[in-house]
């Protein structure tokens, strides 16, 4: 069989990343459940009609058939991946509501699909951690706080494995609206669109950008820009945006929840939550805050976690569900702490203890010590051959497995850690490792 070529954009991680994979995970559920958040599971795929509604994804959206179906009822009612959690959701939501409690706080760990160009921490397949809360009719202001203070929560328990510390950007979309209506640009899409990208294409490009997509001129540029240039931990950039001199209820409603926000962080987290108002977000659907997170000295990488607030995104004839929701990255974050070689993981495998097999006659006696030691928690694991003693011990080195296990007989039992040298009596149904080798210890790499 020829060596099958990889596919880019897809990562399949070694085990020892896994390992730290899976630690991010059981993190992000124990922190979540925490704080009130209950588990949901929705299905890979969705109408291409719901998917595409909203936002400029639709080009990256898979589509997905039959390759022997009768083509009639896929062309009716074609399917795609679905490119993030929250517009699954947010249909989950519409047809299960007589069923939930509002307002509905929901976490969900599942991999998503975007057909977009392959990069680091940019994949076409990936794993995405989001939290939402979702209201009938309405939903407190209070939630849009919540929510990226529960994710900060998140990194500072990652921190203790190595994990970069964060910055949480947020910023209002109905201020940015109102801004704009305030200058006289009333077509405000363009505007949003324009200045999201100020980081990527920079400030003049973007003054550009506006005139040819907004039609603002050179003032209205002006403004933009010094709007976007406006960033603060505490309530002071609020007299900021003041000072530039634009007027609209829309801008004074933003500005207001915005300043609430930022006074509510600076008081639980101080200096994580930062207003950044350049910060717009690409999908139509945010209304009210949104919100970036950068890993701090890693920049480059872009957004972790983001996410914001949608009016209208849930809805059944007049009645709607407004909701605010928040998505980390898990394969972003992931191959950063990989690539950059930040994180250490102590083992490949979760073993704790390798049984050694001193002939084949003897593996019965060897599984009957390996299912006593994993009746009482201990990962356990036997060896595949009765070969020499030497051999068993570099077959447990090469996977990091720290003891090995040996037996004569049914009384005489001795486990050694292979790293010291140093070898014990036993017994099966009383010896346990230190806590610290029990399971693999991620940490700081250096």
């Amino acid at each position: 069989m020829a060596r099958p070529k990889p596919l880019s954009g897809f990562p399949e991680w070694l085990p020892a990343e896994r390992i730290l994979e899976n630690h991010i995970v059981e993190t992000l559920q124990r922190t979540f459940e925490l704080h009130g958040f209950a588990s949901v599971n929705t299905r890979a795929v969705e109408p291409i009609s719901l998917l595409a509604k909203d936002g400029e994804i639709d080009k990256e959206i898979y589509a997905v058939s039959r390759l022997h179906g009768e083509g009639t009822a896929d062309a009716k009612n074609p399917l795609g991946l679905h490119f993030d959690l929250t517009v699954p959701f947010a249909r989950y939501v519409v047809e299960n509501a007589g069923k939930l409690a509002f307002p509905f706080k929901r976490y969900q760990i599942q991999p998503v699909w975007r057909g977009e160009r392959p990069q680091e921490g940019r994949f076409r397949e990936f794993y995405q951690a989001d939290i939402d809360v979702v209201g009938d009719g309405e939903l407190p202001a209070h939630f849009e706080a919540e929510l990226p203070l529960v994710m900060a929560e998140v990194f500072r328990k990652l921190s203790e494995i190595g994990v970069p510390p964060i910055r949480i950007q947020v910023n209002n979309r109905k201020l940015l609206e109102g801004f704009s209506r305030g200058i006289g640009l009333s077509d405000v899409q363009p505007v949003l669109r324009a200045l999201d990208k100020i980081d990527k294409i920079g400030p003049d490009a973007v003054g550009r950008l506006l005139a040819e997509t907004a039609g603002a001129d050179a003032e209205q540029q002006r403004l933009c820009l010094a709007l976007a240039q406006i960033e603060g931990d505490d309530v002071s950039f609020a007299d900021e945006v003041r000072a530039l001199g634009v007027s609209h209820p829309m801008l004074d409603e933003g500005l207001e929840a915005l300043t609430a926000l930022i006074a509510t962080a600076q008081q639980r987290a101080p200096g994580v939550v930062v207003a950044q108002l350049k910060i717009a977000r690409g999908l139509d659907y945010y209304t009210g805050t949104v919100y970036e997170t950068l890993l701090q000295g890693h920049e480059d990488l872009g957004s972790v976690c983001s996410g914001g607030r949608y009016d209208s995104l849930a809805s059944e004839g007049d009645r709607t569900y407004p909701g605010v929701g928040v998505s980390l990255g898990i394969s972003r974050l992931l191959t950063r702490l990989v690539n950059h070689n930040l994180v250490t993981v102590s083992r490949s495998v979760p073993t704790a203890v390798l049984v050694a097999v001193a002939d084949e006659g003897q593996r019965g006696l060897a599984d009957a010590i390996a299912s006593t030691l994993r009746s009482r928690g201990i990962p356990t694991d036997v060896s595949p051959s009765a070969a020499k003693f030497g051999k068993q011990i570099r077959f447990a080195d090469r996977r990091g497995i720290p003891f090995v296990w040996f037996a004569e007989d049914a009384d005489s039992h001795q486990v050694k850690d292979i790293r010291s040298g140093e070898q014990v009596a036993a017994d099966p149904g009383s010896w346990t490792p230190p806590e610290a080798d029990l399971k693999p210890l991620i940490t700081a790499a250096g």
